[in-house]
Formats: structure tokens, sequence, C-alpha cells
């Protein structure tokens, strides 16, 4: 069923780091097209719009035991038991796909993926399996609004979230994984998250901004922008256009890399291993997983706030059972470990608290921006981006205000557009791209695509593997049009019916479907 015949509209954002579902029906779309309801995961203390992309399965293999905040505290349980070895947990395992650049180019229904103590189970069954656990308690929550059992599954459009850096092959898994917990093809849409979130800062009133003019409904036909997604896992840049009615067309073709939120966890981890050991910080993780988590949600939350110019100390908690470990390992205390170590004048423990300069905190998301802030450089030199007037940062990580700071001053000359709700922003637009997608009119291809042909010589012999391009990489592509038409005639003339291969390759000008990377 198509997304304009549905009664509603629900979005998974499958995150790297977070991830989380938003459901809009038809005749309030119609009315208002962000009013959207978003759940709300609750863990302790703390509530979210998002929750952590963490599944536990049952020692089965195959059933759901929780997802998101549940899942680590019921694994930190588990843990503490000493029963972990014979259940699977897997935290942000959407990066373990990740090969060098893009999705690893293998993948199959096949592929197996590792949880935190090493056991595998098929990659598409623990994506399945968590992209169902939130379709089902979506489904849970949109009844409870109109009554119980008063929408069936026929009534939904499915859109799912998907980097646009991604190949096409990792598209294609995330929509197989998508069918095999029972959502049907012809119901179901793939959105980029930047183009998703694009249309939701579109969609934002005036009013809902911080400055007047800083606003991207404000922006009219051919304004041309960057939309900055910075996520947990991968930050995806692509430059839109406004077109003619309000409608988007791309630029330049999508690109970015593994630069998100977890370099910055990253970081923070080796900068624990270099003061306590890595031996301890491993030992730590394994026999304390709830205490290993806890110091994660706190540094989580101290990164969120630090900016460029604070001078103030970050001060973490440090769990008891960490000390008593170094004490352990190392036979000497961390307080002493850490006075000895190259930290010793930017770093401090008093009781159970460590106390960090600013400058040492900051260090720790050096490599990530150093390469958002190049590769925006890079995209901003090429002569078709030369009319971006404005940089929209979404995503998650875009909340950072150090990471906003930066590109702000990095790029002084161009407007700085973020929304309160950016960490939003992509979930909610995939809601809004279900109830209206061809608002994209126009695409640039990353890819070259063609089929394979052969040349018959004078009638004696055939030349085979020639590349025959469709399409070409950096092609405009008009949504919803056919690109190109081509005329092809069997090789022999009683031939009935043919086996015809779609090849791509990142090549502009392909000769053989035989060269390296096609």
């Amino acid at each position: 069923m198509a997304a304009n015949q549905s009664l509603i509209v629900a979005a998974i954002d499958f995150g790297t780091t977070y991830s989380g579902w938003a459901f809009s029906f038809k005749h309030e779309y119609e009315s208002d097209p962000t009013k959207i309801f978003t759940n709300i995961w609750t863990a302790s203390q703390l509530s979210s719009y998002k929750a952590p992309t963490s599944i536990l399965i049952q020692p089965d293999g195959h059933t759901v035991e929780a997802f998101g905040f549940e899942a680590e505290n019921r694994y930190s349980e588990i843990c503490a038991e000493g029963n972990q070895k014979a259940w699977y947990y897997f935290r942000r395992f959407k990066m373990l796909l990740w090969g060098t650049g893009e999705i690893s180019s293998d993948i199959t229904k096949e592929t197996k993926i590792k949880d935190v103590s090493g056991k595998e189970l098929q990659a598409l069954l623990v994506f399945s399996l968590s992209i169902k656990f939130m379709k089902d308690k979506m489904m849970q929550t949109s009844n409870k609004q109109l009554g119980a059992n008063k929408l069936e599954e026929k009534d939904f459009h499915w859109v799912l979230t998907v980097p646009a850096i991604w190949n096409d092959k990792a598209k294609h898994f995330m929509r197989l994984a998508a069918e095999a917990c029972g959502i049907p093809g012809e119901r179901l849409s793939i959105a980029l998250e930047p183009e998703a979130a694009s249309l939701y800062c579109k969609h934002l009133k005036v009013d809902k901004q911080t400055l007047k003019e800083n606003t991207l409904a404000a922006f009219h036909e051919g304004k041309t922008y960057m939309v900055l997604d910075a996520g947990g896992g991968t930050v995806d840049i692509t430059i839109h256009e406004v077109c003619h009615g309000g409608g988007l067309k791309e630029v330049d073709k999508a690109s970015g890399g593994a630069w998100g939120g977890i370099t910055v966890d990253e970081a923070f981890i080796k900068f624990m291993e270099e003061v306590a050991g890595e031996a301890v910080i491993q030992r730590f993780k394994e026999d304390h997983m709830e205490d290993y988590l806890e110091l994660l949600r706190d540094f989580e939350s101290k990164k969120r706030n630090v900016d460029a110019d604070t001078d103030n100390l970050v001060t973490l908690r440090v769990p008891m059972q960490l000390c008593e470990l170094a004490a352990e390992m190392k036979s000497i205390t961390l307080r002493n470990l850490i006075s000895t170590s190259s930290y010793s004048q930017q770093v401090e423990l008093k009781g159970d608290k460590l106390r960090i300069k600013s400058a040492i905190f900051r260090s720790f998301f050096d490599r990530s921006i150093q390469s958002i802030v190049q590769h925006v450089e890079e995209l901003l030199k090429k002569p078709e981006n030369s009319a971006v007037e404005a940089i929209l940062m979404v995503g998650g990580y875009s909340e950072s205000p150090l990471l906003q700071e930066t590109v702000r001053k990095r790029f002084s000359k161009l407007t700085m557009i973020t929304p309160g709700d950016a960490g939003l922003a992509v979930l909610k637009g995939a809601v809004i791209f279900g109830h209206e997608p061809i608002v994209i009119r126009e695409r640039v291809a990353k890819y070259t695509y063609g089929i394979e042909s052969g040349i018959n010589v004078f009638g004696l012999f055939r030349i085979p593997g020639i590349f025959s391009i469709l399409v070409s990489k950096g092609q405009k592509l008009v949504v919803g049009e056919p690109q190109k038409e081509e005329t092809y005639v069997p090789s022999r003339e009683d031939q009935t019916e043919a086996l015809v291969k779609i090849y791509v390759t990142r090549a502009e000008n392909p000769r053989s479907v035989n060269e390296p990377g096609c």
C-alpha cells in the first residue's frame, strides 16, 4: 500500500548509538506535518526520545529479552550473576558492518557479527529482531491512542532510515531485515538520513527557531545549503537546492565518513586505558558491566555539554570497582597511577571523582571534528558547491556545543542552522518522507551503473564483457523519470531469453565489467 493510502506512517531511526521510533496519522499530517508522536524511553532517572542501540537475546539465539536501556540494565544483572556466557548482547552493532570507508561489499544474508563477548549470530537476524521490537512497540502505542485493536498492520506504511553514504547493498540489507520481521516490501520506504532531516527542518515554523533569519523554512527557490548530519557512527553530508514549489534536489552526491560521536567515546576509553592500563579496563568491562556502562553514561552526559571556551574541570565519577581492580592488578592505587602518568598535571583523582582539565577533555573530540571540518572545506572548494549559503546541522552529535562552535567559527561566512531538536530531525523527517516522498526531486548518482554487452566483429566473433553505461557517476537523476533508453539485440538469432546483470562501479567511464572494483 502506498504511503498516501495508509492511515499512519511509522518511522524507525536505526542509529549506531541510539535508535527511536515515531509516527503520525494521515489526517494530522495534512493539518500539521510536524505533529509527530515520538516515543519516550526511560531508565532509572533518565528519560530520552531515543534509546541505546543495544539488544539482549536469550540463549536460544532468536528470542529478544530486552532492547535499549532495559537491555543494558538486564545484561548488567546477568553479568553480576555470572551467567553472561550463555546470552547474546549486541551494542552499537550497526558499525560492525562498516568496512574501509563504507559497508562491506561482501555482506550477505549469511554474514555474522560478534556480540560483546565474541559470540556470533547472523547479522540479518540481529537487525531484524531489533526492528521487530520497535515495530511491535510502535503498533501497541498507536493502538492505545485510538483505542485497543483499532489499527491493523495493513494500515501502516513503514519508513526505515539509512545513512546516505551507505552503498546499495547495505541499503538492500536493511530492507531485507525489515521484511524478515514482517514488514512487506510494498509498505516499506527507505529514507536517506540527511534528506529526512532536511524535510523536517523545511516544515519547522519560524517561531520554533532561535533566530528568525536562521530558518530553513525561509529559503526560497534557488537557495543552496549543506546538510551536515552528524550521528553516533557516521557523518553524512549532502548539498541541497530548493526547487520551485518547495521541493529539493541534490547538488552533489552524498559523502562523509565514520567520524561520529563514538569516535569521541573511543578516544575517552583509550585515555582510560593509558591511565589505568588496558588490561584493567578490559577486566572492568568484563566483570563489572553495570559500572562500566554507568561510567560511559556519565561521560556521555558530560561530553554533550563541553564547549570550546570553558576552563572548568570536567568531573566524572569513578566506580569503586575500577579503583579496586587497578590496585589488585597493578599493585598500585589508581590515584598513584594517574599521578605518575603523562597526565599528572591535567588529571587528578579525589575520592571517587576523576577531575579532568577541559583541554584534555576537548582533545577527545580532535580526530572527529578535524575530519568533519576538513571534509566540509573540501566540499565547499568544489565549483558545483559554490552557491552554498548555509550549513544545516542535524543528528545527535550535532547537539555538541563544541562541534557547533567549531563549525561556526571555521565557516563564519555561512549561515548556521541548528534546530532545537537536532537529534530528532532524522526521525521526524522520516515520518514526513513517508507521507510525501516525492518532495525529493533530483539526486546525484554516487556510482556508475550499466549492463554487460558485447560487440560483434564483422560477424566473425564477439567480444564480451563490455560495460554499457546506463547511469554515470555524478549524473543528475530526476526522481520518478526514466534516465536513459538503450536498444540491445540478442547475440543469436534463435535466442528467446536473456539474463541481464546490472553492474556498478565507482569509475566514471568503465570499459569492461571485469575491471577492478566493478
